[in-house]
């Protein structure tokens, strides 16, 4: 990844919030800096997408927008831990940025209530303006996935894709500009088969910290290609088992006949 965007400075407020994190080693001023000229765009605003945009905001990310169609339910609120009882029926994408701005006042979220087609994607993700530096899908069906892996390599703008389910999640960060491969690369033509369509949360259940995990992983790996400028997923799946605590990562080549990226 390369990043130029490290003009600017950071204000009092913003020195002091961030405080710990630019003391990290590894992490410094010129990293803030990064992170807080980033522009992030999220479909998602659910199991996944509340911890991860709530770290990045926390941890000073400039500017978040989250794309989601759908309401707040009761059974949502065993994992979707931006929404509160009283927001249920409230459309997801604008309460979560709602609250993740009284989280991080100095963090500009907004949300979309929308559903992201190829049709509506230059639009929806405000193309006219410049890309955004990094698209995160958190979304739970292979259908969407494909359609944002689809916008991806269409825009050329790397891709944070995560996912749980039950007890299991997976994360890999693709960088359709550097050739290396896409979501189909490694899952292939999935929306063929109608039953690998259909295991969601909604009929398969989740366990409430196995979003929560894969969130945060995802947050993880978005501040390090943020701020470092470097992809901890080059060409590698991780994969997160909650039954057995255990965590391993699995490598991936570029599919040279691959229908979406073999051309671009």
């Amino acid at each position: 990844m390369t990043h130029s965007k490290e003009t600017g400075q950071l204000t009092d407020a913003e020195l002091l919030r961030y405080a710990r994190q630019i003391l990290l080693d590894g992490w410094d001023i010129d990293a803030q800096l990064r992170l807080k000229a980033s522009r992030v765009v999220m479909i998602g605003a659910g199991g996944l997408g509340c911890p991860a945009s709530e770290m990045l905001v926390r941890a000073g990310l400039g500017q978040v927008q989250l794309i989601d169609d759908d309401v707040i339910e009761a059974s949502n609120l065993q994992r979707q831990t931006l929404f509160l009882p009283e927001d249920i029926g409230k459309p997801k994408a604008l309460t979560a940025a709602h609250m993740l701005t009284k989280i991080n006042p100095l963090v500009r979220a907004r949300g979309t209530v929308a559903r992201l087609s190829e049709d509506n994607a230059y639009e929806l993700l405000e193309m006219a303006s410049g890309k955004p530096d990094l698209l995160l899908d958190c979304t739970d069906n292979f259908a969407t996935r494909d359609i944002i892996n689809r916008i991806s390599v269409r825009y050329q703008i790397p891709l944070l894709s995560a996912s749980a389910i039950a007890m299991q999640g997976q994360l890999a960060l693709y960088e359709p500009h550097l050739n290396t491969g896409c979501y189909h690369c490694v899952f292939g033509s999935v929306t063929v088969d109608a039953a690998a369509d259909e295991r969601t949360c909604a009929n398969s259940g989740v366990l409430a910290t196995t979003p929560a995990i894969m969130g945060n992983l995802q947050a993880n790996a978005a501040l390090q290609y943020l701020g470092l400028t470097k992809n901890p997923l080059t060409n590698k799946l991780l994969i997160w088992d909650g039954s057995q605590m255990q965590q391993r990562l699995m490598g991936y080549r570029k599919d040279v006949h691959c229908p979406i990226c073999a051309k671009h």
